[in-house]
């Protein structure tokens, strides 16, 4: 038992050098993804969000292809599921309110 104690530093001087370039590097992606959109990109986002459903509405989303429908489906369905587990969330209870 002595000799396994006495190699836990070695192991975790082993997952500092392991851990700090990852960490660093998730920290640097954070900071850019995880922040709230600033109100100037907020304005630009509703454009584009007018300039799609526009689209919709003139035939003009016929003319995407595969892939590009592909992606607008997957992104779509990504924002329907945050929604719905943020209602979990937000209820505390899968089933249903209390009332």
């Amino acid at each position: 038992m002595s000799k396994l104690i006495a190699k836990i530093p070695g192991w975790t001087k082993m997952g500092m050098e392991y851990a700090t370039p990852r960490l660093q590097r998730f920290w640097t992606v954070a900071k850019v993804e995880l922040r709230p959109p600033t109100p100037g990109e907020m304005g630009v986002a509703l454009k584009d969000a007018q300039k799609g459903f526009t689209n919709i509405a003139s035939g003009k989303a016929m003319q995407l292809t595969v892939r590009q429908a592909f992606q607008n489906t997957l992104v779509a369905t990504e924002v329907l599921c945050w929604f719905f587990v943020g209602e979990v969330i937000g209820r505390g209870n899968i089933i249903g309110y209390n009332v």
